[in-house]
């Protein structure tokens, strides 16, 4: 089955920057709009010291998606738990546990700018070994239980209900390693087999099942819809140059699902790391499975609020009906045949 979700990081460059109030409450409007249509999760990502207004508070966001939303998962995807206080993000995820129904998993990020680091004053060479430290520490939290912490007693409370679905991120063997070592699930940002592979032996030589590795299915990494992809493209293909760009500026390798080193939305659109499908085109790659997730960024860029809804309406309410029926007549026919 093809998942449907949509990710947000209020990433506005340029003029954009000035209208980020409409954007927040855009985003609050279309999360209930996505549940109701049936979409998978909302993604939520964390950057600082960015001159683009990168989301630096997702835990403020995912309780207020939380709050406008009742069913749909919300992925707090990376969380970098090195620029927190750990105890300050243990209550805060404990409450966010409550508020949400238990339906806020994340990821934990290590981080690859020294400049986010710089910004909190956070040792950075150091990090492999603090991150660690910050994630024993949640958990110690999540207990209710006393626990010694800089040589203190610290208790926090309320607590989650279960501890919260915690992966780790990370496109490395060390990474791999330390979301097995430490016993919580893996994702990587490289579809790279090798690394499940790695994880999964090392998990198991410290006696325990490997967890879930989400590993990125390929295809492209943003998804827009529309009736006309040149006029989308021609209209609005800044944003999301702005965007790449963005993310090329702070990579310095090929490792990230997002990265499009493109210098021109001409580029841009040969590249296919950004898509713009019609509705039956999208269709028909869903099905044939050459898309397996369909990643919707309705503010990509500062992307405008007409084509923001044009594309999200369109995947919600032509693409996704269509898929499921598709996928479920498939499914009906198989039955059918003859064993």
């Amino acid at each position: 089955m093809t998942a449907f979700v949509t990710r947000y990081d209020f990433r506005a460059p340029g003029e954009a920057l000035g209208r980020q109030h409409e954007m927040f409450a855009r985003c609050l409007e279309q999360v209930g709009y996505a549940e109701e249509h049936g979409q998978s999760a909302i993604v939520l990502s964390e950057h600082h010291a960015s001159d683009d207004g990168y989301l630096p508070s997702p835990l403020v966001v995912a309780a207020a998606v939380a709050a406008r939303t009742s069913t749909i998962s919300i992925s707090v995807a990376a969380l970098l738990a090195n620029l927190h206080d750990p105890l300050r993000i243990a209550e805060d995820i404990a409450v966010l546990d409550h508020l949400s129904n238990g339906r806020v998993t994340y990821t934990i990020g290590l981080g690859y700018r020294p400049e986010e680091y710089a910004m909190f004053g956070r040792a950075w060479e150091s990090r492999g070994a603090d991150i660690e430290r910050a994630i024993t520490v949640l958990r110690q939290a999540w207990t209710g239980e006393p626990f010694e912490y800089d040589g203190r007693t610290v208790r926090v409370l309320p607590t989650p209900d279960a501890e919260p679905v915690l992966f780790y991120g990370g496109g490395s063997r060390a990474a791999a390693r330390r979301a097995a070592r430490l016993g919580l699930h893996f994702q990587p940002q490289v579809a790279d087999p090798s690394l499940k592979e790695l994880y999964d032996a090392e998990c198991r030589a410290h006696g325990r099942d490997p967890g879930f590795v989400l590993l990125p299915p390929g295809g492209p990494a943003t998804v827009f819809c529309s009736e006309d992809p040149d006029r989308f493209w021609a209209e609005n293909g800044r944003y999301l140059l702005a965007e790449a760009r963005g993310y090329n500026a702070w990579h310095n390798d090929n490792t990230s699902l997002v990265r499009d080193a493109s210098d021109s939305v001409a580029e841009m659109r040969r590249a296919g790391v950004y898509v713009v499908e019609t509705p039956e085109d999208l269709i028909a790659k869903c099905l044939a499975r050459e898309i397996r997730v369909v990643s919707s960024h309705p503010l990509c860029g500062g992307l405008p609020e007409a084509p923001s809804w044009e594309s999200l309406r369109l995947v919600c309410e032509t693409v996704l009906p269509a898929v499921k029926a598709g996928i479920a007549a498939a499914k009906s026919a198989k039955a059918g045949q003859p064993g």
